[in-house]
């Protein structure tokens, strides 16, 4: 069977995964292979991220062996800590060859100390240097993300000359976009982009159109704000340097992407209380423990939303619509909550929040639960006089929900900002705390308000 790769993308056409596993258990060999050929490393590794670990296994050894570092760079974690163990040592340090420095330092880091050190002796002096560069920053920063294959020329030469030089480069560097301008001594000046240096005059010199004002990122800068530079900014490549401004690499629109990527991904994940490295068809025992810590936080805060309830038994037993109603008002308050905790967590993580606005956003939220609360709480009140036929309980959960959803919208600004500042990710806890609060408000401004109004 003879299967092309740009034919099965399409949406009314059987989803890759499953012609793989077909052939895979059909053992149809030629087909897999076929099927690769045409494949870029990043679809094959959404590939065997989808596949367990057997089946990944198998389709790797189809992997052609000029695409295997590349592919494992677009790898998650737990894949590719599976894909590694499968491999001798011998195919490990041949995979690393086209690696990049930034690619290879993070691949590095998850090796044995044994594999790491015989990679380390098979790299050539320059990629050593190369490597040695991206690791002495820390993991997360611009330095590390930074390519040192980075073009650069000085500003008292012609077009003509850069232009000749350019043609002794190949290849040029991916996402070529710039030439970076430095003195004698490495020290940035600016940069010249590449649009410019085709269409200006031979015997024009780089001086006179070179970019000034140019964004700069210093090395040791957070990975995070070289995501929001770049999406602000529209950039394409960015020159990195270090606190006396000497050029050291670049960062280039794709290793910004990557870091959005990962980013939201990470939030996706933290909201439900899982780790970056959980794969789809991760270990058992591993993912179990993991996600077992949060299931005993989230026990915890519903035992407390119980104690709560326990102290109104006398209420709920003589007034059966209480227990109907209860769920109602904390279910409001969780939703109108974790809008407003979403919406201050994308905020903080984008640096839109900030002592300075606070108090505006606080007071912005508050009207909205107040605008929000009077609505619903009306409408609700409503519905259980219709249904109960009962003024005073369709009273109280009117005020149970409108002080729920007060609370709920101030929360929902109040938490991310305080655990941020505690040092804690927003996006892991943020909602388990959120929810703790408007269960136990809901709860007890509803059961108490029933208790002292009409026992």
């Amino acid at each position: 069977m003879n299967t092309d790769i740009n034919t099965i993308e399409e949406p009314t056409q059987t989803p890759l995964v499953d012609i793989v596993i077909g052939h895979l258990s059909a053992g149809e060999d030629d087909a897999v292979s076929i099927l690769l050929e045409s494949a870029h490393a990043s679809e094959i590794a959404i590939l065997l991220e989808s596949l367990p670990h057997n089946l990944r296994n198998k389709l790797w050894t189809f992997l052609p062996s000029e695409i295997e570092g590349e592919t494992l760079t677009y790898l998650g974690e737990e894949a590719r800590g599976s894909i590694v163990d499968s491999m001798n040592q011998a195919d490990v340090v041949a995979a690393t060859e086209t690696m990049d420095s930034e690619d290879l330092a993070d691949f590095m880091e998850e090796l044995p100390l044994d594999v790491s050190e015989a990679v380390l002796m098979s790299l050539s002096e320059d990629r050593r240097r190369r490597l040695e560069a991206t690791l002495a920053f820390d993991e997360g920063t611009a330095g590390r993300l930074m390519s040192t294959d980075v073009i650069s020329v000085r500003k008292d030469v012609t077009i003509a000359v850069v232009l000749r030089y350019l043609r002794r480069l190949k290849p040029l560097p991916p996402n070529f976009d710039a030439l970076m301008v430095t003195d004698e001594n490495g020290i940035y000046l600016g940069k010249v982009t590449l649009a410019d240096t085709l269409s200006e005059q031979p015997d024009t010199l780089v001086a006179d159109i070179m970019d000034e004002m140019a964004d700069v990122i210093l090395a040791d800068a957070n990975e995070h704000d070289v995501a929001i530079l770049f999406g602000r900014r529209d950039l394409i490549s960015v020159a990195v340097v270090n606190e006396q401004n000497k050029l050291l690499g670049r960062i280039s629109v794709d290793d910004a992407v990557n870091i959005i990527k990962a980013e939201a991904d990470k939030t996706l994940l933290a909201s439900a209380g899982l780790v970056e490295d959980e794969g789809l068809f991760a270990a058992v025992i591993p993912s179990a423990k993991r996600r077992a810590v949060w299931l005993g936080v989230n026990l915890i805060t519903v035992f407390l939303a119980v104690w709560v309830i326990g102290h109104f038994e006398e209420a709920l037993d003589k007034i059966v619509a209480l227990a109907v109603l209860m769920p109602v008002v904390a279910s409001m308050g969780g939703i109108a909550g974790s809008q407003t905790l979403t919406l201050t967590t994308r905020g903080l993580s984008l640096g839109q929040v900030s002592s300075s606005n606070l108090r505006w956003l606080g007071n912005k939220e508050l009207m909205i639960g107040l605008l929000n609360g009077a609505l619903w709480s009306a409408i609700v009140a409503i519905i259980t006089v219709v249904w109960f036929q009962d003024v005073g309980i369709a009273l109280i959960i009117s005020a149970a929900m409108m002080i729920n959803l007060v609370a709920a919208s101030l929360s929902g600004v109040l938490i991310p900002v305080t655990l941020e500042r505690m040092g804690i990710d927003p996006a892991l806890s943020g909602a388990v705390v959120l929810t703790t609060v408007t269960d136990v408000v809901g709860f007890l401004s509803f059961l108490g308000l029933a208790t002292l109004f009409l026992m």
